[in-house]
């Protein structure tokens, strides 16, 4: 018994050892950028990032550069995520639609826009702190951290009441060390067709053009060089439906790249009642061979009108499966 016994524990350890040493993972976690990847915002966070097609509530332009042309009013926006391991990410955005008249409509109750244009600037920044740095010996000589920022700015012009089409520039910057930077300039392109009020689909082409290019001469000298890191370019075709009777927002995307990557995202938003949304969603829903989990959300947000103004909280919590914590999102909007 005790040799039948041991000879099924190594039969286990050696069926077990292969299975581990053939995980896949999906090259897109070792690619350049992936702080401009995690989302924008406790609202997009919360559904899943499937908000390419999402047109009503608070806009997030840096989803489908189309998406401006559909805020209400202005909206500002400011979000802040707590993560583990000294990390840090943080959202600003402010959003506005320009509606254009023509001088023959003199009635205002009555007076339909004869083009609407949308502006939308915003910034996503993340770091990591409280990095050790050590000589050669391995003492300690004080205390590091990096900062990587994306500045965005996206213009969009709806040519009909279905058709919506927008530009965003990506300006990127990123210091990893002392005298080592980089700074990239991307874009995206994005258009909105709606099919019916309730009923709308979206292209989005993103991260033309972006890139880090590295200089290490300053710290190595000669022995320094150059290296670039070109960003995955993603296409993304996403759709969503407003459910009226329930007041409940549902999308999904389907986004592939230049690094093999093909995956899902959904997310739903529920108007429970005024002023309070409930959402869910799944990001990294992965359909090519990979390990990597999916990444489940789930958030609300609470409104209330304060004069003129419209000022709200949101919040959102998401699964990071390889981090000491899981993600956190809370984030102050503001309508006026």
């Amino acid at each position: 018994m005790k040799n039948t016994k041991i000879f099924l524990l190594i039969i286990i350890l050696f069926l077990s050892a292969p299975i581990d040493a053939q995980r896949i993972m999906n090259n897109l976690s070792s690619a350049p950028g992936a702080f401009s990847r995690i989302g924008f915002g406790a609202r997009g966070i919360g559904m899943g990032n499937a908000l390419s097609t999402v047109k009503s509530g608070n806009i997030s332009s840096i989803y489908n550069p189309a998406l401006s042309v559909f805020q209400d009013d202005n909206a500002f926006s400011a979000q802040y995520t707590f993560l583990g391991l000294d990390r840090s990410l943080n959202f600003v955005s402010f959003t506005r639609r320009f509606d254009f008249y023509s001088k023959n409509d003199t009635i205002p109750e009555t007076r339909i826009p004869r083009s609407t244009a949308g502006v939308s600037l915003g910034l996503i920044n993340a770091g990591v702190g409280n990095i050790d740095q050590r000589d050669n010996q391995g003492f300690k000589k004080g205390t590091l951290s990096t900062s990587e920022n994306l500045f965005f700015l996206s213009l969009a012009n709806k040519f009909s009441e279905k058709i919506s089409v927008g530009v965003t520039a990506r300006f990127y910057y990123y210091k990893l060390y002392e005298e080592v930077t980089s700074t990239s300039l991307g874009f995206d392109i994005g258009a909105i067709y709606t099919v019916t009020p309730e009923l709308a689909i979206s292209l989005v082409l993103s991260d033309l053009n972006s890139q880090y290019k590295w200089n290490t001469a300053p710290i190595y000298n000669t022995e320094g060089g150059e290296t670039i890191d070109k960003f995955p370019l993603f296409k993304k075709l996403g759709v969503s439906y407003y459910y009226k009777p329930y007041k409940l927002q549902l999308a999904a995307e389907f986004a592939s790249d230049n690094y093999g990557t093909n995956l899902l995202r959904f997310g739903a938003e529920y108007n429970i009642y005024e002023g309070l949304f409930l959402r869910g969603g799944i990001d990294n829903f992965f359909l090519n061979k990979s390990d990597e989990p999916v990444k489940p959300s789930v958030g609300f947000s609470y409104s209330r009108e304060l004069g003129n103004y419209r000022i709200g909280f949101d919040y959102a919590f998401q699964v990071e499966q390889y981090s000491s914590s899981d993600r956190h999102i809370i984030g102050l909007n503001f309508i006026f």
